[in-house]
């Protein structure tokens, strides 16, 4: 259950020319200072009519391999700006791009294209060609003839995931759930089937859906390093249960069946084979203990062209070991083991070669960078060498690793829990802040480059592009406000829990209210493990914040204990927790505002949230009476019903707590349901399955509990799309006003 784009805030110069579009774009912003004339009053359709209201720079930029160019695509086509110099060049108009025919899409497969980053191009490693990925139809583009030929189909508008051979002769991706590789050196070759599946469930080297939203995975396919051969993982599914996911739009309804383990269920049956890239046998690693259909393999690759390195994570999460594998054999030996007592971090990624290791671990209380030495020529047991990075600070992620320099480029909240900065550190221990500015700064670095891009925002500057080097950043956008719109800055709100840490939360209210008790408030949290949101970035729910505020009402933010980017301590008060210690936190925030606020009316309380801030929601309105209403988007209603990695990492599996699953699960305490609920869910959603509030309306039926209901059809957990949004956040308007306006 990952965070997903909400009007939440989530975590994840000199002036150069850019497309027509986007500085058009970005001219509907103003500076964000107060104007002398009234500003305009938000609406909701102008919120989401036309996408995000604060345009953004390009989401999905992208370096070339040689470091020289950043890309991205717009609306004229694939752009890129000269790293030395800033300056802009198309290079791919959208007319040739619209030339390369594409298959059809359907909301599924644009939803995941989007939540899981499924790139539309990919550059070749000799920076000359381009691979245009048309929903399934692949083209590769000459950059010196400006031409295009298509090489292969895979017949899949997601997930197909095509990589270049190391040396840019050979295309894999994925057809169907069978590995296929094409030549690119020979323009009449055929696609070769590697590794050929012959029944549904047996995925070789796709990325089934657990693996995808729980444990971060975004390829099981990995080239070797001279071309020869490929890793890949299999996943046997056979096991899984099956969920069925309908669309009741076409007179005839339509299903689709997925594959969804519920804790305690059988986890896909996963192994790593590697293959020759024309074919052949398939060489499987071996693993002294793996648990088959229940340990899972979040990571693997390349340490050189001989040997394989795997990383397993026991079902339990509470062990981490790493393997070395003869790809020639599949024997294998463990280099490294890890374990905590509670559950391991959600940080599974590591970076392999050179005689080197690092990996994020927070066995210092903190997540850091650890480096580990091996035999190049032997790999085998890999021993510490040193702690790279230390203090009471997060690493929350690395953007570039570099082992054969010797240098990590990563972001941290060293400094400001509430900010992130950009760092590099070497294999010595010397660290490098690269960014200063107050904010949020997330940068690509480009390889063989000591240039990188810094997307940078504030609590109330929405983001821009830089472009970065030691010598200072150049924007490629101007901080613009939102005309004929002002954006207020919230109050920073600091409160200690009743353990002492410290808390952290916005408070926005309306401007001008003075009267005591004339303003209801609105609470809006995740709560969930994992995500920050009271953060100093910028996040197009400030908008609706504020659009709440000019009907009346105050909104409240707050982090409570159990999320994530605070360290082990406050990660792991979720642990076999998740409800009573979210909600003391929240109800101490809210009880510390209404003290320090008398405008706010105690007697006033809304309470919504997405996710499990919509589960959160029905848990507050079930063990507190305080509040008059509230919103519930996809919640998890049973966390029984959910997918089995998230859940039993911090719940263990029912037969392990049943009395938690019984008593942290909303529909157990639905009875107990106090306020005016308006609970919603999108049909098509196959994160957070709509059983979950079929279920607990069941409850609310059997408790005789009136509840309004919302449902919007084919919609995945996102809720995309401009209509449906608008229809949504109306209704969520709509609910407070009619239930919180009112004094009495």
């Amino acid at each position: 259950m990952r965070s997903i784009a909400l009007p939440c805030p989530t975590l994840r110069r000199d002036s150069v020319p850019l497309n027509r579009a986007f500085v058009a774009s970005l001219l509907l912003l103003a500076p964000l200072a107060v104007t002398a004339q009234a500003p305009a009053r938000l609406t909701v359709r102008a919120l989401y009519e036309h996408g995000p209201l604060s345009v953004k720079p390009p989401a999905e930029s992208t370096w070339s391999p040689d470091g020289k160019l950043l890309t991205y695509m717009d609306a004229e086509g694939l752009e890129a700006i000269d790293a030395s110099t800033a300056a802009r060049s198309l290079l791919v108009s959208r007319a040739q791009i619209a030339g390369f025919t594409a298959a059809e899409t359907n909301e599924k497969d644009r939803d995941h294209r989007d939540r899981y980053g499924m790139a539309s191009y990919l550059w070749a490693p000799d920076s000359a060609h381009i691979l245009f990925n048309q929903s399934g139809n692949l083209w590769l583009y000459d950059r010196a003839s400006k031409s295009a030929r298509k090489v292969a189909s895979s017949g899949q508008a997601s997930g197909d995931d095509p990589q270049f051979s190391p040396d840019g002769k050979a295309l894999s991706f994925l057809k169907g759930n069978s590995l296929t590789v094409v030549r690119l050196d020979n323009t009449t070759a055929e696609p070769v089937t590697v590794a050929a599946s012959d029944k549904p469930e047996l995925l070789k080297g796709n990325v089934d859906w657990v693996y995808e939203e729980e444990l971060g995975v975004r390829t099981n396919i990995h080239w070797a390093p001279d071309a020869a051969h490929l890793a890949f993982l299999e996943m046997d599914e056979s096991q899984v249960p099956l969920y069925p996911l309908t669309d009741w739009i076409p007179r005839h309804a339509q299903g689709d069946w997925q594959r969804y383990p519920q804790p305690g269920d059988p986890e896909p049956a996963v192994r790593v084979g590697v293959v020759s890239s024309t074919g052949g046998a398939t060489v499987w690693i071996k693993l002294p203990g793996f648990a088959l259909g229940s340990d899972y393999i979040p990571r693997f690759g390349w340490a050189d062209a001989q040997t394989v390195w795997v990383e397993v994570l026991s079902r339990d999460q509470r062990h981490r070991s790493i393997y070395f594998a003869d790809a020639a054999t599949g024997e294998s030996r463990l280099a490294l083991a890890l374990t905590d007592a509670k559950f391991l971090d959600e940080q599974y990624e590591m970076w392999v070669g050179q005689g080197s290791m690092v990996i994020p671990q927070w066995n210092d209380g903190h997540n850091h960078l650890y480096l580990y030495r091996y035999n190049q020529a032997h790999p085998a047991t890999a021993t510490l060498e040193r702690q790279l990075t230390s203090g009471n600070f997060e690493v929350l992620g690395v953007s570039r690793a570099d082992l054969e320099a010797g240098r990590i480029s990563y972001t941290s909240n060293e400094g400001n829990p509430l900010e992130q900065q950009l760092w590099q550190v070497d294999f010595h221990g010397k660290r490098v802040q690269l960014s200063h500015e107050a904010g949020h700064h997330d940068g690509s670095f480009a390889p063989g480059s000591k240039a990188w891009s810094d997307r940078y925002s504030t609590r109330t500057q929405p983001v821009i592009l830089r472009m970065c080097s030691a010598a200072g950043c150049k924007a490629l956008s101007e901080p613009k406000s939102l005309k004929p719109y002002t954006v207020r800055e919230p109050i920073a709100v600091t409160v200690a829990a009743h353990d002492g840490t410290t808390l952290y939360g916005t408070l926005l209210l309306p401007e001008g209210a003075s009267a005591t008790h004339s303003v209801p408030l609105i609470v809006n949290p995740y709560g969930g493990p994992g995500a920050q949101t009271v953060v100093n970035a910028w996040s197009d729910g400030l908008l609706f914040d504020q659009l709440l505020t000019e009907h009346g009402f105050a909104v409240l933010h707050a982090d409570n204990r159990g999320m994530g980017h605070r360290g082990q301590a406050f990660a792991q008060a979720a642990w076999h927790n998740f409800g009573p210690v979210q909600l003391e936190d929240q109800l101490t925030v809210v009880d510390d505002v209404l003290r320090q606020y008398p405008v706010l009316d105690p007697k006033r309380l809304g309470w919504w949230g997405w996710s499990w801030g919509g589960s959160f929601t029905l848990y507050t309105m079930s063990h507190s009476d305080r509040f008059r209403a509230g919103v519930s988007v996809a919640p998890v209603t049973d966390w029984a019903m959910y997918d089995s990695i998230y859940t039993e990492r911090y719940m263990d599996r029912p037969a392990d707590d049943a009395s938690a699953y019984h008593d942290q699960s909303d529909v157990s305490s639905a009875a107990n349901l106090s306020g005016h609920l308006l609970l919603v869910h999108g049909t098509g959603d196959d994160n957070v399955h709509p059983a979950n509030t079929m279920q607990y309306v069941q409850k609310l039926i059997e408790a005789d509990k009136p509840y309004d209901l919302q449902l919007y059809p084919r919609k995945t957990h996102s809720i995309a799309g401009a209509e449906a949004r608008i229809h949504l956040y109306e209704r969520i308007l709509h609910h407070f006003e009619q239930y919180l306006l009112p004094t009495e």
